[in-house]
């Protein structure tokens, strides 16, 4: 979420917004407005029975994870893991083809993107907010460079954009002012990219999780939103749905799930930033959700949705769940940032799905209801690295380091303001046992 925001069915008419965790309001009126589906290639009879078993196999996967754990399934929920801190670097304020890059609010990593340059530069793309305000709602193609291959001084040398693809509908047309949100993006198997956008509420329009192509930019299709999630207002009559500039903002692919030409089916997850409208609940707005599906061929599947609650925190105008990156091993990890009177903040969580109840059958969390949540364990606190924090929003699995062990690479969303910064930090996951 972009901080330009609209005005959110979160404030009142008295331009003000509820600070969860103290029951105190803010006047934020000096602030501002701050806050065809088609497969790679068709196959015969045998190609699709291939593929219909392995949705099948995925499926009682995930049928059997749901089921009730055993004593030991406790101690497995969260395999040791930890994050070390390898370095930052900030973009420079810059144009690339005449359009001010800003707003990057996803980012993912392209294993297949640099081979022949060097072991040390790897190829991301970086999703921008900008929802055609400023140029063609666009993807970045981006090189991340490292300064050794010695474990012991890896660190981000620099970054640099190379490239830039507008995103279109798919009758090839580019999306006009004001008509997409874009704020999470995924790499897919067969040479797409999954989109998230938040949907304009104020002006009705509505969420959307689209596939693009990844060389032309054009929408391919879109996965099934359930009802519960589109507006049935625009205005303060709103009872369902996302709220305005508050909805899909995480997206992730389970790279385990990867095939050749993405032939096989994969897993998908994304999550609202904060709660649907009929979720809020004005002592504690933390109820999110979090979709699961399965992309086979031209039959998206939403398998699941589950319950997540946001941590509170003290002191805080903004606070919400902006990424989610799929590690292995049935692990995510979360990022939730937050705003407040000391500036910006960021934790990352390791998160474990399995165990917990489908929520696709209750309209509303209002008042006490009876479900298991996502479980989650705090893995850093990264306002503790000693380095000014910014508008963390983009989060993502890289390249493995020469130690061993797997990065991740966070950006922030600068808002396309000169005081705010475009901020990219490389940190390392490492298991433990």
């Amino acid at each position: 979420m972009s901080q330009r925001w609209h005005k959110s069915k979160l404030f009142n008419k008295s331009n003000k917004i509820n600070v969860t965790a103290l029951s105190n309001y803010w006047d934020l009126k000096t602030l501002g407005d701050p806050l065809r589906w088609r497969s790679p290639r068709r196959g015969g009879l045998r190609q699709r029975i291939l593929r219909l078993f392995s949705l099948a196999l995925i499926l009682l996967t995930v049928c059997t994870a749901c089921a009730p754990p055993p004593a030991v399934a406790k101690d497995r929920s969260f395999p040791e893991l930890s994050l070390e801190f390898l370095g930052e670097y900030q973009l420079p304020k810059m144009n690339f083809e005449g359009v001010p890059v800003g707003g990057l609010s996803g980012i993912t990593y392209d294993p297949k993107g640099i081979s022949a340059v060097t072991s040390k530069a790897y190829r991301f793309y970086a999703l921008s907010d900008d929802p055609s305000e400023n140029g063609e709602a666009r993807f970045y193609s981006l090189r991340l460079d490292l300064t050794s291959s010695d474990p012991a001084n890896i660190r981000l040398k620099k970054v640099t954009v190379e490239g830039v693809t507008s995103l279109k509908k798919a009758d090839g047309e580019t999306f006009s002012w004001g008509s997409i949100n874009p704020e999470g993006i995924a790499l897919s198997p067969r040479n797409s990219v999954f989109v998230a956008s938040e949907g304009v509420t104020h002006v009705g329009i509505p969420p959307f999780l689209g596939e693009f192509d990844l060389q032309t930019g054009q929408m391919r299709g879109n996965l099934p939103i359930p009802k519960r999630y589109i507006p049935d207002a625009s205005d303060e009559k709103q009872q369902q749905g996302v709220v305005d500039n508050l909805g899909f903002e995480s997206l992730t692919i389970d790279p385990e799930t990867f095939s050749p030409g993405g032939l096989d089916p994969f897993r998908l997850f994304a999550a609202t930033e904060a709660p649907l409208m009929q979720d809020l609940d004005p002592e504690q707005a933390s109820k999110l959700r979090l979709l699961h599906y399965i992309i086979v061929d031209k039959t998206p599947q939403l398998v699941s949705e589950n319950l997540y609650n946001l941590d509170q925190v003290p002191m805080t105008i903004l606070n919400g769940l902006t990424e989610l990156v799929t590690v292995g091993g049935g692990q995510i990890l979360s990022l939730e940032r937050s705003f407040g009177l000391s500036g910006y903040s960021a934790r990352i969580y390791q998160i474990a799905v399995g165990a917990a109840t489908d929520t696709s059958r209750i309209q509303s969390f209002k008042g006490r209801v009876a479900v298991e949540p996502v479980k989650k364990k705090l893995l850093l606190d990264l306002s503790e690295l000693g380095i000014p924090l910014y508008n963390l929003e983009g989060m993502t699995l890289g390249p493995r380091l020469p130690d061993g062990s797997q990065s991740i690479v966070l950006v922030s969303d600068d808002n396309f303001d000169e005081a705010q910064k475009t901020q990219f930090i490389l940190l390392s996951l490492k298991g433990k046992g």
